[in-house]
């Protein structure tokens, strides 16, 4: 191993929605983590890993950090804050604004809490004048004593490569935590849930999406032929959202499935034979055995 090698854990915060799970696709090269327009996409820590030369970075994308409604926000809140202690850097993402609102200052007062050094990252700069950039950066420095600023475009990928070489310099030395060539931790299953999730919180109506779990109920290799077959179900809380996510006809739950489909046989690098069903489980997202059922962890509470 080079004795300069670099390693450690770096974790993306920001209120829903700034481009979290964007930037990492774009730092790590695939798609991992699901993205949409829709806040609370992402409910669990996903961990990424991007390797090179200088060393290793292990990416945690937590859950927003937000004050929270339910048990599910509640659970979510307190995966990213506990996450926070746990990791050598911390990467806030934030939009270009000269304005900062009760989202921005409460993660402020959580950060004021943590020893680790906090890394500023500007997003969406592709939206904004240059020259405006650095009166941003001069609005959030006010806030906060943060180790780096960085501007970026998660959706372009202007300045990642600056992201990634910050994020060393506060790493410690040390071994690569994971063989080079993985890039996440988390079972294909979970993935493959969260990609259906991802393609469902795209295509549905704005009041549904918060309410659906997705489990993958079956994954099975043919023994023949490079295909896998796969049974999920969509989790919905009301009948009448049942009713909208099949459509007429199962026209949306098709649409759903053709779009899901394409994204893990991407991932699998193989055919899929992706199968969806609908079931109704009223207030899944306060029911503890639930939550655990859909693959959230209750030990992180």
């Amino acid at each position: 191993m080079n004795a300069n090698n670099k390693s450690g854990f770096v974790t993306i915060i920001g209120r829903p929605n700034v481009g979290k799970s964007t930037l990492m696709n774009r730092l790590i090269g695939q798609k991992i983590a699901i993205t949409s327009n829709k806040p609370q996409t992402t409910r669990n820590r996903i961990q990424t890993v991007y390797t090179d030369e200088q060393g290793q970075i292990v990416f945690l994308d937590t859950p927003g950090i937000h004050k929270a409604k339910n048990k599910l926000g509640e659970y979510m809140v307190n995966v990213a804050q506990n996450t926070l202690d746990e990791v050598d850097a911390i990467l806030w993402l934030v939009e270009p604004s000269t304005f900062i609102g009760a989202g921005e200052r409460h993660i402020a007062e959580q950060l004021q809490k943590v020893k680790t050094p906090v890394i500023l990252i500007i997003n969406k700069i592709d939206t904004v004048k240059k020259e405006e950039i650095l009166i941003f950066i001069d609005t959030y420095r006010k806030i906060y004593d943060f180790a780096e600023i960085v501007p970026v475009s998660a959706l372009k990928g202007d300045n990642a490569q600056t992201v990634i070489e910050v994020i060393f310099k506060y790493l410690p030395y040390g071994p690569n935590f994971y063989d080079e060539d993985t890039v996440t931790d988390q079972p294909e299953r979970q993935i493959v849930a969260e990609l259906i999730r991802e393609k469902a919180l795209r295509i549905l109506d704005e009041e549904i999406p918060h309410g659906i779990a997705v489990s993958i109920d079956s994954m099975k290799n043919r023994t023949k032929g490079n295909i896998v077959d796969i049974e999920a179900t969509i989790v919905c809380e009301r009948d009448s959202h049942k009713g909208i996510i099949i459509g007429k006809s199962g026209a949306m739950l098709k649409k759903i499935g053709t779009a899901a489909r394409k994204d893990i046989e991407d991932m699998l690098e193989q055919k899929v034979n992706l199968q969806l069903w609908v079931k109704v489980k009223k207030d899944w997202r306060d029911s503890d055995f639930l939550l655990k059922n859909y693959g959230y962890n209750k030990k992180e509470i």
